[in-house]
């Protein structure tokens, strides 16, 4: 049987001349996602089928691979990393996290474990604890870097597991869930679907958790609490998803205290309130829980995939997720995959160090405010033109009606297809209405009024 060697030399000769072009292709994008419209055209969809061919026997050449990605797919993204997309709270990158992360892609450094790369595990305790500092958490909170909100709650919720089970006497992460005591888990009504999500990866039930009632604004009512008895955990979220309310923390976790409940908050993106003083009541007594889940791609601006997992105890989140071989260092300076379910990972503390080092405390807190303001200035354009904001603007989400159902899908179908900007729908109090979520960087004034126009031109065309 013969054999077909990879042509390394031609690879190595020709990788600079690559990524150059790569750099210039990407560089190009990133100036024209100002003025591109946000959702893709038809055309530009239909033409991905020339990606669909024949696995090659011999393989393309590289320079025609990467122009094939560049002429054919650019024009089929979203661009959520432009001023105008206001779709599922997507953060753009941030300058500073491009690079780093261009940078850190080079030195391609799985984040396991501190033998496989110094430099990662150094710069993911280091941002770790700024993000638990900007956050205003306890001393000595601590976590792990994750792929998005769904894996953080879900990490953080197996530590609160087995942490309440073992109170009660069970070994969760030895003997699992069979015969192990009941948890009981308390959500809000408007708790976020990644929360059951994850309720149900960690084998406590998506559907059987206790629901408390909420207000009008999307937050848990907590006037009417039961009493709890037993191993329990309650989960509280800072930023509804639609309106951005977050829970009353302090009277919730003081309640879930005196039954010696862990308390965990979903906070993907309403948590980053912490960092700013004008916006930082929305989440007063947060810091009290036990563990908190939250993005990196979302309000700090960093690129795909970066969620963050926090415990008040990390000894917790090491019990839930140790894995232990001969062939593995150990240590209570070890991070990567001895607090976090994945083992090889990305090193995406490279990144968030970066931007944090950049934006300091002043620019984080700068970030949040304009978003919020830039929220309410939309709101207040839409409102002016007649239609009706459905939500008490707290944060960076505003929700709009444009009257019967079929009216508000019909405009939110116009607008996207428009290309301004881009805005998704959703469903609130069974009112049907358009969500519209502000959280990039690089959005202006500008890009808000433009926005508000468009929307406007779509609502008058429907009728």
């Amino acid at each position: 049987m013969s054999e077909t060697a990879l042509d390394v030399e031609a690879m190595l000769s020709g990788r600079a001349g690559l990524l150059r072009s790569a750099s210039e292709r990407a560089l190009a994008y990133l100036e024209q996602a100002a003025d591109r419209r946000v959702s893709p055209d038809q055309a530009a969809v239909a033409a991905l089928g020339a990606f669909d061919f024949e696995l090659p026997a011999s393989g393309l050449a590289e320079t025609d691979v990467l122009r094939l990605l560049d002429e054919t797919g650019s024009p089929a993204t979203v661009v959520s990393n432009g001023p105008r997309y206001f779709g599922f709270v997507t953060g753009g990158a941030l300058p500073i996290a491009q690079a780093a992360t261009w940078l850190g892609s080079a030195w391609d450094q799985n984040g396991a474990m501190s033998v496989m790369s110094p430099v990662a595990a150094r710069l993911d305790a280091i941002a770790i604890g700024w993000v638990s500092e900007a956050l205003g958490l306890p001393a000595g909170s601590s976590g792990a870097f994750v792929t998005g909100a769904t894996m953080a709650n879900a990490t953080c919720l197996a530590a609160a597991r087995d942490a309440v089970l073992t109170g009660a006497g069970w070994d969760a992460a030895s003997q699992g869930l069979v015969g192990a005591p009941p948890v009981t888990v308390v959500v809000g009504a408007e708790v976020h679907t990644t929360v059951r999500k994850a309720l149900g990866i960690v084998g406590l039930g998506r559907d059987r958790a206790i629901v408390l009632p909420v207000d009008g604004n999307g937050a848990v009512d907590p006037r009417e609490l039961p009493v709890l008895g037993g191993p329990a955990i309650v989960c509280l979220q800072a930023g509804n998803v639609n309106t951005g309310a977050s829970d009353p923390f302090d009277r919730l976790i003081s309640w879930a205290r005196k039954a010696g409940a862990w308390v965990h908050v979903d906070g993907a993106f309403g948590l980053w309130a912490a960092a700013s003083q004008t916006a930082a009541e929305q989440v007063s007594g947060a810091s009290e829980a036990d563990s908190w889940a939250t993005d990196c791609h979302k309000w700090l601006n960093t690129t795909y995939d970066c969620g963050v997992a926090l415990v008040r105890d990390p000894d917790s989140l090491r019990l839930a997720m140790q894995a232990s071989a001969s062939y593995l260092p150990g240590g209570p300076d070890e991070r990567g995959m001895a607090l976090t379910p994945q083992s090889s990972q990305r090193a995406r503390g490279v990144e968030v160090w970066a931007v944090l080092a950049a934006l300091g405390r002043d620019g984080l807190a700068a970030l949040v405010d304009n978003s919020c303001r830039l929220a309410r200035r939309l709101a207040d354009g839409l409102r002016t033109e007649g239609f009706h904001v459905l939500n008490d603007v707290v944060l960076n989400q505003v929700l709009v009606s444009f009257g019967e159902p079929d009216r508000t899908d019909d405009v939110i179908a116009a607008v996207q297809q428009d290309g301004t900007c881009w805005c998704g729908p959703t469903t609130w109090h069974d009112i049907r209405a358009m969500r519209v979520s502000v959280s990039g960087w690089s959005t202006t004034d500008g890009d808000i009024d433009r926005s508000v126009a468009a929307i406007t031109a779509c609502a008058k065309n429907v009728g």
